[in-house]
């Protein structure tokens, strides 16, 4: 995917995510693309671990494995600050 690609459905990704997880009020833009594009490669490689194609593009596939990465990456970092 291009680098606009990866912004925008990082964005999406990492807004849906945060929505998901209540952190959206305490996170901008950037920070949500920032947790997006990690959530898709968090993503990426959980799916492919369990037999799943990563992030095959700019399409909902892709978008649903970034936004499950997202959902983990917040989780996890929820988990660290307490």
């Amino acid at each position: 995917m291009g680098t606009i690609a990866w912004i925008v459905l990082g964005g999406v990704a990492g807004w849906l995510g945060s929505m998901i997880m209540g952190t959206d009020d305490s996170q901008g833009i950037i920070l949500n693309i920032i947790v997006g594009i990690i959530g898709a490669w968090l993503g990426g490689y959980l799916f492919g671990f369990m037999g799943f194609a990563a992030v095959t593009g700019f399409n909902f596939y892709s978008l649903g494995v970034s936004v499950v990465g997202a959902v983990v990456l917040l989780w996890v970092v929820k988990m660290i600050r307490g």
